[in-house]
């Protein structure tokens, strides 16, 4: 049942992580439809990451039932590892391709470079990015209450930039092996190009996807702590059109 609070996200729990990623995905869907038929036209961002499997499985045949729709939506990622090349199997550029481009058309993907001169690919990207408002984002939230990698070391309610360059804390880079991407954690990049949070402010819906007992405690600092960079993800509290998707593990925490 959804929960619906001010300043607060509207919150859905649901029994299992299948659940959780169906509901999100028709969401995210619908919505994208809404925006299609209002402005022919849609501009997306999407999270590349495992906590995202079951919204991507659940989503690609929502895409298949209206594919005149999705061939107008421009799709943007959030974050991308320096050094590393599109085809390498932990980019997110791989993994966006695996999990949702490769089954689908859409109008357009546009990818960040990684292995690009770091400062030129962020004034690049930010300049495609910032040319139209970006309607949805499908995101997710760290461990350490991350939101792309916005970490709390480096995140900025007030950020000057769009994309920037920043150095990973060791809680994001062990939940990148936590997560199976890397076997070791000296094998995580230390560095990655990452959109901030003004951009997530300013897009038109947020629709957030967070399974997992490992996230159990960003969420309960989400909805619950103190707003501010130490859990960027608070900033989805006073969006005005946000949504939380968690399953029983993520939401654990929570009082019933």
């Amino acid at each position: 049942m959804p929960s619906n609070l001010p300043d607060l996200p509207v919150t859905y729990i649901h029994p299992d992580r299948r659940a959780m990623g169906t509901a999100a995905a028709e969401k995210v869907h619908a919505e994208v439809c809404r925006i299609v038929m209002k402005n022919g036209a849609a501009r997306m961002v999407m999270a590349c990451a495992p906590s995202q499997d079951d919204y991507y499985t659940a989503l690609i045949p929502l895409v298949h039932s209206a594919p005149e729709v999705w061939r107008k939506v421009e799709i943007f990622h959030m974050d991308e590892y320096v050094g590393l090349t599109a085809d390498s199997p932990q980019s997110f550029r791989s993994y966006l391709r695996e999990h949702f481009l490769d089954h689908v058309e859409v109008a357009a993907f546009h990818p960040i470079g990684g292995e690009a001169d770091p400062s030129s690919e962020c004034v690049r990207y930010g300049a495609l990015i910032s040319a139209a408002p970006i309607d949805i984002i499908s995101m997710g939230i760290g461990e350490n209450g991350h939101i792309a990698f916005n970490d709390p070391p480096v995140a900025d309610f007030n950020d000057p930039h769009l994309i920037k360059k920043v150095e990973l804390d060791a809680i994001c880079r062990q939940q990148q092996v936590n997560d199976g991407c890397f076997p070791t954690l000296d094998a995580v990049p230390t560095h990655a190009l990452s959109l901030t949070l003004p951009l997530f402010a300013g897009a038109g819906m947020l629709v957030c996807v967070v399974p997992g007992v490992r996230k159990a405690e960003a969420v309960r600092n989400t909805l619950l702590g103190p707003v501010g960079t130490a859990c960027p993800a608070t900033l989805l509290r006073g969006h005005g059109n946000s949504h939380l998707y968690l399953d029983a593990d993520s939401a654990s925490l929570l009082d019933p």
